[in-house]
């Protein structure tokens, strides 16, 4: 529900902003970067607040919803490619975290909250790794799907003359950089508590899920072509 919708739904949006909207371009691309740019603001300091982890992820979902904004309001088929390409990554990402924290919440939704993944790092350090690759490609660092899929929205923002856009929303993110990293630091450099104390190994489907994010997030940014090229056609195709 968190990734499959909005892929969807922005799919849907590009096929009619590019088409049934294109004569009234003009008109609409203003009200994009405005709400693109309401998105990321509202959506990372709302998270920067929570200390609930789904919160956080949810809060932060809506901040990258932003961040794929930034490239419709670019609108180019160089923006239409970028979209297409963070949406294959942001799933694969964010399903991972997902499927990490409702794993280790277990019955009830005892652990949800940041400070329950204390200690994570020694108690469960696989668990704790993968997490660690989702968040980190959240963030948008190097060698993730995340770093290429900001590294085109901002590019083709940048193209299309919109460089304040691009900059607020590199700002922004450094905002989403804080609460991210904070749950890393609290994973490594916290003791454990109760909550990491016989942890229950995870079902296979979650194992699955996990591994196969995991591993998909990473080859998304050592080979971002392997969607890239796709997205460009797609792209061409939509473009004409």
């Amino acid at each position: 529900m968190s990734a499959g919708p909005k892929a969807a739904a922005f799919a849907t949006f590009l096929r009619v902003f590019m088409t049934a909207f294109e004569p009234a371009a003009d008109r609409w691309v203003p009200v994009v970067w405005v709400v693109a740019l309401a998105t990321m603001v509202v959506g990372n300091f709302a998270a920067l607040a929570q200390t609930n982890l789904k919160r956080l992820l949810a809060y932060s979902s809506i901040a990258h919803a932003g961040y794929v904004l930034v490239a419709v309001a670019a609108h180019s088929e160089t923006g239409v490619q970028a979209v297409m390409f963070y949406l294959a990554a942001y799933s694969f990402m964010n399903v991972g975290a997902f499927a990490v924290v409702t794993g280790f919440a277990r019955e009830r939704e005892q652990y949800v909250n940041v400070d329950d993944l204390a200690g994570l790092g020694a108690r469960q350090p696989v668990t704790a790794a993968l997490l660690t690759i989702f968040l980190l490609s959240l963030i948008g660092v190097p060698l993730t799907g995340g770093f290429f899929g900001k590294f085109y929205i901002f590019k083709a923002a940048i193209d299309a003359n919109l460089l304040w856009l691009a900059v607020l929303g590199l700002l922004t993110s450094v905002v989403a950089a804080y609460y991210y990293l904070r749950v890393i630091v609290v994973m490594y450099m916290h003791d454990p508590g109760e909550s990491t104390e016989n942890l229950p190994p995870l079902s296979a489907g979650l194992k699955a899920a996990i591994w196969i994010s995991a591993l998909a997030t990473l080859a998304l940014g050592v080979y971002p072509s392997l969607a890239l090229d796709f997205a460009g056609r797609a792209a061409a195709a939509l473009a004409r």
